[in-house]
């Protein structure tokens, strides 16, 4: 094509032009958007932050559960506590001569906290070896996701203890139980599996759940093949004697990671009493979710969820809370007897960082300038409680 030189530095001059509109335009927008950030304007900083949600929930009084002739359960997973996303809980107690029958659960482990009573649980582990234990009050047991097991009452008294697990889509009622599954299948090919003969061809099509039977007399019977292996790895922990006890003069804490209880891999546990009047400091966890149940006594949990956000619910014995992985928050006694908590955590190992230690890891006069004080004054947070006071 045939380009004479004054159509060239015309075609010249328009994209020059072009450009430099082009150059103007970014240079206001970067403009524009310096200044929004500076005042603090702009679609990031107006929109509004969503408010925190509840995170009380009273799986006592406030799950309808399950209720029959051998116990009961009670439930706090999504479904009913939305904030648990994390950790699903279960609140259950058997009669005396009652069972939670034979069962396991595809998408969760379980954790348990005896409260009342005492309980003995059978396991079978994916390498064949089995495990029967019995657990008071204060003891924690752990089954791995899929491991088979099974909970009986043991004694002729009623046992209660609260369950955890670590997905807060578990539901109990959705679990794999031997009734529902046997009671389904074609009774010839069980009878075949089993070399049952008929002996077990008129099953009802039904889930047991939780069944009723004689009381317990014999705490450690045989099993029906006493050759099956014992198992190496220990499901029970003694949590309210051999925890890593903390105590401080306002309370104190007992911790259970996998440092202590091995098979417990997914969840660490805490055991924490508050005394009337004194508060657990204000922290956070850097790994983790927490989930908290309260045994007895009443308080006040408060969290902040950055962007102003602050929330303070009550709680008492039943309740359940649950606070979000990176949260600050606090704990204080409101009532007159000590606050008895139950808490887990959805991480093998516990970490925790306090407002108190942090700003005493600062220089005084980089902490003064924070809050207009002198780096003087600022050294007075030398003096500040640590842990329950």
């Amino acid at each position: 094509m045939d380009v004479s030189r004054r159509g060239f530095m015309a075609a010249s001059s328009v994209s020059a032009m072009g450009l430099l509109a082009a150059a103007t335009g970014i240079n206001l927008m970067a403009t524009d958007q310096a200044k929004a950030a500076a005042t603090g304007k702009g679609s990031a900083a107006t929109a509004a932050p969503e408010p925190l949600e509840d995170f009380i929930y009273d799986i006592e009084h406030g799950s309808q559960g399950w209720e029959g002739a051998g116990g009961t359960a009670k439930e706090a997973t999504v479904e009913e506590f939305p904030v648990s996303q994390s950790i699903a809980g279960v609140l259950m107690m058997l009669k005396p001569g009652a069972f939670r029958e034979l069962h396991w659960h595809s998408i969760a482990a379980e954790w348990a906290y005896v409260l009342e009573g005492r309980v003995r649980t059978t396991v079978i582990s994916p390498d064949g070896t089995t495990s029967t234990d019995i657990f008071e009050v204060g003891d924690i047991w752990y089954f791995p996701k899929g491991h088979g097991h099974c909970l009986e009452c043991l004694g002729d008294k009623s046992c209660k203890f609260i369950l955890g697990f670590d997905s807060g889509h578990f539901s109990e009622f959705g679990t794999f139980s031997l009734t529902d599954w046997m009671g389904h299948l074609p009774p010839g090919l069980l009878a075949r599996d089993l070399a049952t003969g008929n002996l077990l061809s008129k099953l009802p099509a039904r889930e047991l759940y939780i069944g009723t039977g004689k009381i317990i007399t014999d705490p450690m019977p045989a099993n029906i093949d006493p050759h099956i292996a014992e198992s190496y790895s220990s499901h029970k922990f003694r949590m309210e004697t051999d925890g890593i006890l903390q105590t401080y003069t306002g309370g104190f804490t007992r911790l259970v990671s996998s440092k202590e209880f091995p098979i417990q891999s997914t969840l660490t546990a805490l055991r924490m009493d508050i005394k009337p009047g004194a508060m657990r400091e204000l922290h956070w966890h850097p790994n983790a979710d927490e989930w908290q149940y309260v045994i007895s006594g009443e308080g006040n949990v408060g969290i902040f969820g950055s962007h102003g956000r602050v929330k303070t619910m009550s709680y008492s014995q039943g309740k359940v809370a649950f606070i979000k992985q990176g949260f600050g928050h606090y704990i204080e006694n409101t009532g007159k007897e000590t606050l008895k908590l139950v808490v887990l955590f959805n991480s093998p190992f516990y970490e925790e960082i306090s407002l108190s230690t942090w700003l005493k890891a600062n220089p005084p006069l980089l902490v003064a300038e924070h809050f207009g004080i002198t780096a003087a004054e600022a050294k007075v947070l030398i003096n500040a409680p640590h842990g329950i006071f």
